[in-house]
């Protein structure tokens, strides 16, 4: 699941459709999701919705978050609520966010390499928690329950017992990308420029 709803205020415009070596970072974003395993995928969108639905394969699953402005809780809760009503209903969410260029596909499959319902994984740098995450079925309304403001799950996880971390240092990069400047830095996989 690809969070890409927000207005992008300190970018000048929303990140997702923000271009990183000729590519749209939903795309890009997308890519990393594919190549890492993921399936089926779902992409939240808020602030333009329609531009950036125009730029998503026809295999994704977009999902409108009517209340985006609120923040990525918001985002998480429709993402989650869109993944409850597929079928076959996966058994754990992938979550991952748009402005995070330097994800790669290994730190995506290393991520999802235990996925089930009963997972909860997140994404570690040099030890410090970061994206993405992994959240099993069990805990998606717990997750959505807390979702407020610009916390997506980050209440949820904060001590939550069953969280495991999985060190992604060696192989991605967590810098997100809120400013042009951040974008002209920006330090992402080699291989996926």
């Amino acid at each position: 699941m690809l969070l890409a709803g927000g207005a992008g205020r300190r970018m000048g415009g929303p990140k997702a459709l923000v271009e990183l070596d000729g590519e749209p970072l939903v795309r890009r974003a997308l890519r990393v999701l594919a190549d890492g395993g993921c399936a089926p995928l779902v992409v939240v969108v808020g602030a333009a919705a329609d531009d950036v639905r125009a730029l998503l394969p026809a295999d994704v699953h977009a999902v409108v978050a009517a209340d985006w402005a609120e923040g990525m809780g918001a985002s998480m809760r429709a993402g989650l609520a869109a993944l409850a009503g597929l079928r076959p209903v996966p058994e754990a969410a992938l979550v991952h966010l748009v402005d995070l260029p330097g994800v790669t596909a290994a730190a995506v499959a290393r991520l999802g390499a235990e996925a089930g319902p009963d997972v909860l994984r997140r994404a570690a740098y040099g030890g410090r928690p970061a994206h993405p995450v992994l959240i099993g079925r069990a805990h998606w309304a717990g997750v959505a329950a807390t979702a407020t403001g610009d916390a997506g799950a980050r209440h949820y996880l904060a001590d939550h017992p069953a969280l495991e971390l999985v060190e992604c240092g060696d192989i991605a990069f967590p810098d997100d990308i809120d400013t042009p400047e951040q974008l002209a830095a920006a330090r992402v996989d080699p291989e996926r420029r």
